[in-house]
């Protein structure tokens, strides 16, 4: 079983004697600094110059500096920017600064698994991943609450890595909700198989290939985008309150019935085949070599795909149809 931490475990003292810098104010970053700042850690946040986010971060009363000034000053770094980036940012900006008894902290391990990072042998490098996108990390802490979180310790040259990332938890809200302890490999292999296969991969060719299917049957386009992508939500809503059981005890009998019987013949042995292998290209570090590559060329193919499938049927349906539901804010890409 896991071992999972409390604020009980943690000393909120050790981050607050810290100067914490974070690079990156996305996402996590926003959430990261304001509830460190909030729960009276000494931290700034760093940005390029002419960052969009600068503004929005010195509004929120945060001190924003360019990140090679970020972690000229800081004796812990947090970094969150986008894994394709991230190494380029240590290596100018980051790296040259750090000095002995330094913690090095991440969200993701992608960069340290990898070897997209090699930080010097005389510094702490742990891991804290909040189980939750960033603005559910800023809410639930404002709250009173927060998001469970992982935590891994990749090199702990001082012996107290451990400590002191669980006391960084602590601050951003994460020994409220639970934070259970893995290592670098385990927090990234499975985040990236979970992304590929269900959470971003599959359900979203799952998606399109079912409205798909229904409308070359003569199904109204509006139909299908109801039974394929908005009710959705309202089963994942019941996974995420009661998991597989709930779910199922909540939805008719017939649909129970229909899960049993033809949920196999959607899921057979060749996916499960295709999961292995996705699984096994990012045990290897294929995939991690095939998007660095990629992300260095400027990253054509995502950006080609992005644009092909915003052109989808089912996104034009789905914008209509959502702007005639009063009960959501709909939201468009960027």
């Amino acid at each position: 079983m896991a071992t999972i931490y409390y604020d009980a475990d943690s000393d909120p003292d050790l981050i607050k004697g810290k100067k914490v810098a974070v690079i990156g104010y996305g996402s996590q970053g926003h959430a990261h600094a304001l509830n460190l700042k909030e729960s009276g850690v000494d931290v700034v946040v760093g940005l390029r110059e002419g960052s969009s986010s600068r503004a929005e971060a010195e509004s929120a009363g945060l001190t924003v500096l360019t990140p090679d000034a970020a972690a000229e000053w800081a004796d812990t770094i947090m970094m969150l920017v986008p894994d394709q980036v991230m190494g380029v940012i240590y290596s100018e900006s980051v790296e040259p600064y750090l000095d002995s008894g330094d913690t090095l902290l991440f969200a993701h391990g992608f960069n340290i698994h990898f070897g997209e990072i090699v930080p010097p042998e005389d510094v702490d490098v742990a891991m804290i991943a909040p189980k939750g996108p960033g603005h559910l990390v800023r809410r639930t802490y404002t709250e009173g609450s927060g998001v469970p979180c992982l935590l891994a310790v990749h090199q702990d040259a001082s012996g107290n890595a451990r400590a002191l990332a669980l006391s960084y938890a602590s601050g951003i809200g994460g020994g409220r909700a639970g934070v259970l302890e893995t290592t670098f490999k385990e927090e990234t292999e499975t985040d990236l198989f979970g992304e590929q296969v269900i959470l971003c991969g599959g359900i979203s060719e799952l998606i399109k290939a079912s409205f798909e299917t229904l409308v070359e049957a003569g199904y109204q386009p509006e139909s299908a985008y109801f039974e394929t992508l908005h009710e959705l939500k309202l089963i994942v809503d019941l996974l995420y309150e009661g998991g597989l059981s709930w779910m199922r005890y909540s939805v008719s009998d017939t649909a129970e019935y229909g899960d049993y019987t033809r949920g196999s013949r959607i899921i057979t042995d060749e996916t499960r085949a295709a999961m292995k292998n996705a699984l096994a290209d990012i045990q290897s570090g294929a995939f991690a070599n095939e998007w660095m590559a990629q992300a260095r060329e400027g990253a054509p193919f995502l950006y080609e795909q992005r644009a092909a499938n915003r052109a989808h049927q089912i996104e034009d349906v789905g914008r209509e149809l959502r702007k005639m539901m009063p009960f959501m804010e709909p939201k468009t890409a960027p």
